[in-house]
């Protein structure tokens, strides 16, 4: 490989010739061999959403050759295009306040601007990573800015309406099972007749309300601290350079983002990043018990529950032949045990902004990105591949509530909770329906029998 030299304050590095990335980008990579796993494309796209704003923020002040502005904004708008993926190569575990991911950023910016100006990499008179295209920023501002702005246009892009397609396949579910009777369960144990309807009824509430829960913590998400450079302080940047660049990266990606009311509080702090995990953790656990759910309901196909069948995607073992196992819930338990292990990762590193800034950001960015993409998947997977082809076993659902003790519980207004605790206990000591019981006792005429156990009025 040919390499070319760049300089930092520190010296001398070599560069693969043919990228993009410089001397900073080649220390970090040298320094932080630890994962072999960069930060994730989005969240560079979101350093490159700040750099591009700044750009123009800091041409319309007067702060920048208007040459150089749109060289460096059109180089930022090639690598949000994706045209420079493998120019990032710098580890996911590296300095706490993504110093090196920042520089990563400016120099491959910087370069690619200096041929877009007709000049060669490594130019730093044409184009300065630090003199141009960080101008007005430090990492102390960028990094949780960026954190913020992939979160939110991966969730509203993304998340959101992947939950409104998997809320909209369950009220679909729930609309189809609305007279079908089946024996509802508590402590897993036989309970009262419900409808399959009200169980997905259940289900659609649960994502309804994780959609609402995610709305609100996207909020926190749309305020930025850009602006605030060292610390929170506005040190080297113009005092309306914040609200121009984020106006500019408002527009660009149609989100509604604003400069935070504290910029030291959005430097130091990750509260609004814990908070809106601790949606997603509530949205994991939503998932992991209606996938748990339709794994139980699905049970069998002949010795378990059976109540309703789910879509038949693949062989079920390498050794049991005809067997099909419930694949997609098993897929979303997993994600949604990930999800909430994520949780307590972005719990530990939001509660380690040590006096004036948080120095876990890398690792929040990587893990909160992935929890956001993860349940964006998993719910379109649950929608599309189980939930729309679940079809309900009415003949399954009408046996077991045929034989279940629990349609004793209407006869206990009849007779007395005591009374019909012996009846329950002897139709299930003599194997016999409980109003098969009854009837052989004449405790209640036929006609009485009829209106007392008709399972249509217990749901």
């Amino acid at each position: 490989m040919k390499y070319r030299e760049e300089k930092d304050s520190m010296g001398i590095m070599k560069v693969p010739e043919n990228a993009y990335y410089g001397a900073q980008t080649a220390r970090a990579v040298e320094n932080f061999k630890i994962s072999g796993k960069g930060l994730p494309k989005e969240f560079i796209y979101a350093v490159c959403e700040i750099k591009r704003g700044a750009a123009i923020a800091n041409r319309k002040l007067g702060l920048l050759d208007e040459k150089i502005a749109d060289a460096i904004v059109l180089a930022a708008e090639e690598v949000i295009a994706g045209k420079l993926d493998d120019q990032f190569p710098v580890d996911v575990y590296q300095t706490g306040s993504g110093t090196s991911t920042n520089m990563n950023v400016n120099e491959v910016i910087a370069n690619r601007a200096c041929e877009i100006l007709d000049g060669k990499k490594g130019d730093k008179h044409l184009c300065h990573p630090n003199d141009h295209i960080n101008k007005g920023q430090s990492s102390n501002d960028v990094i949780p800015s960026a954190i913020h702005i992939s979160a939110a246009i991966l969730t509203k892009n993304n998340l959101l309406p992947a939950l409104t397609k998997l809320k909209d396949s369950l009220l679909m579910k729930e609309i189809e099972f609305k007279d079908i009777i089946k024996i509802g369960r508590t402590h897993l144990m036989d309970a009262v007749p419900v409808t399959l309807g009200q169980e997905f009824s259940g289900y659609r509430t649960q994502i309804e309300k994780g959609i609402k829960r995610v709305e609100i913590g996207l909020m926190e998400l749309l305020e930025l601290p850009l602006g605030g450079t060292a610390l929170g302080t506005g040190l080297n940047t113009h005092k309306d350079f914040g609200k121009i660049a984020i106006e500019e990266i408002s527009k660009n990606t149609k989100l509604s983002f604003r400069q935070a009311d504290n910029l030291f509080e959005g430097i130091a702090a990750k509260d609004g990043v814990v908070n809106f995990c601790g949606a997603l953790n509530t949205l994991a656990v939503s998932l992991m018990k209606i996938a748990n759910d339709l794994r139980l309901l699905n049970s069998g196909p002949r010795c378990g529950i059976a109540e309703i069948t789910l879509p038949s995607l693949q062989p079920g073992s390498s050794i049991m032949p005809g067997k099909v196992n419930p694949v997609i819930p098993e897929a979303v338990i997993q994600v949604a045990a990930r999800v909430m292990g994520n949780m307590q990762t972005i719990t530990i590193a939001g509660s380690s902004g040590l006096l004036d800034l948080n120095v876990m950001m890398p690792l929040i960015a990587d893990t909160l990105i992935e929890s956001i993409k993860l349940l964006t998947n998993a719910s379109i997977s649950l929608a599309e591949k189980c939930v729309d082809g679940i079809v309900a076993n009415v003949d399954r659902c009408d046996e077991l509530v045929e034989w279940s003790m629990a349609l004793v519980t209407p006869l206990a207004l009849k007779i007395g909770y005591d009374e019909a605790a012996k009846i329950a206990y002897e139709a299930f000591n003599r194997k016999m329906k409980v109003k098969d019981v009854v009837k052989e006792k004449k405790i209640l005429s036929d006609e009485e029998i009829k209106e007392i156990f008709d399972p249509r009025k217990m749901v």
